[in-house]
């Protein structure tokens, strides 16, 4: 398989990751997107608002990594609500 079909998933031979509900947080969605690293898991999200009538999003991707999925997608629901109090809507500015 090549490092394209790896990365954007082709092939059809690799498990494909569970899909996670977003989490509704002060008007933001946030959708926990963990990164499969060396065993690990890099931690990821996607936050989403409506900015005057449009879809924003910003991808979160931190150097942290955390072994388990789980533990991966909580720790990435806090820094995304972090960001949020720390930043609003200017995340998407």
């Amino acid at each position: 398989m090549s490092i394209l079909s790896r990365l954007f998933g082709g092939g059809g031979g690799g498990a494909k990751a569970p899909s996670v509900e977003p989490v509704e947080y002060e008007g933001f969605r946030i959708t926990p997107q963990p990164m499969p690293e060396d065993g690990q898991f890099r931690l990821a999200a996607l936050i989403e608002a409506e900015v005057d009538g449009e879809t924003k999003t910003h991808h979160l991707i931190r150097a942290d990594l955390i072994r388990d999925r789980a533990e991966a997608e909580t720790a990435a629901i806090r820094k995304a609500k972090q960001m949020i109090d720390q930043q609003g809507k200017r995340l998407f500015g």
